[in-house]
């Protein structure tokens, strides 16, 4: 396991650093990357809502999971979740339509729809997410914004700042666990998982920490 040094912090103190990002009139994108479990959905989530739909909307990376349907054809639905299971050039693509909205004469990017993925059924659902023209700061989340392989660079280099978030590793762990109960898996099963194909992919995005412009654990 990566030893990650990382910097102590509040969610309210995250919140005025995204805020700062948050500029009428530009167009900023914000990443939280880290391992499963590391709270990026949570803490992305939060800061869109501290911000208000006036400043900020999210669009997590979890849009971009391949179907179950195409995770069999490939023979990688038992590893979902990894890189490769992903459409890394999709979600670059949004990115970059994304990065250049307020300056396109486009009338049709008035408004970009984005993909978001439902944990209850396990897919991703297209155009679900509306990015509008004015606003301000998009926030993204997801586990392999750091990534050097793939399209993984090619998402990087539309996003402003990347901030890894490194939680204690058996409250990641715990987190993980409750999630996949939640999701209706057995203890059991929960807890294969969350040490077997989440600490593979865990391992892996870890080493892209020190490529992050913050690393941040939250109080």
């Amino acid at each position: 396991m990566t030893d990650l040094t990382a910097t102590s912090t509040t969610l309210e103190a995250v919140v005025d650093l995204a805020r700062a990002l948050a500029i009428p009139g530009r167009r900023h994108i914000l990443g939280f990357t880290g391992a499963p479990g590391a709270g990026k959905s949570t803490v992305a989530e939060q800061v869109v809502q501290a911000l208000g739909p006036e400043l900020a909307v999210l669009v997590p990376m979890d849009g971009f999971h391949l179907s179950n349907e195409v995770l069999l054809d490939l023979g990688r639905r038992d590893r979902k979740g990894a890189h490769d299971t992903f459409d890394a050039a999709g979600y670059a693509t949004l990115l970059h339509r994304i990065r250049a909205q307020q300056g396109s004469e486009v009338v049709d990017d008035d408004v970009i729809y984005a993909p978001r993925f439902r944990r209850e059924i396990e897919e991703p659902i297209a155009s679900s997410i509306p990015i509008h023209r004015e606003t301000p700061l998009v926030v993204t989340e997801g586990n392999y914004l750091l990534l050097e392989s793939g399209a993984w660079p090619s998402a990087r280099t539309d996003i402003d700042q990347i901030w890894f978030l490194a939680p204690i590793e058996s409250v990641r762990h715990d987190r993980l666990i409750k999630r996949h109960e939640a999701y209706g898996k057995s203890r059991e099963d929960a807890e294969f998982w969350a040490l077997g194909s989440d600490q593979r992919n865990a391992d892996v995005i870890e080493a892209t920490a020190a490529r992050a412009d913050l690393v941040l654990r939250l109080a």
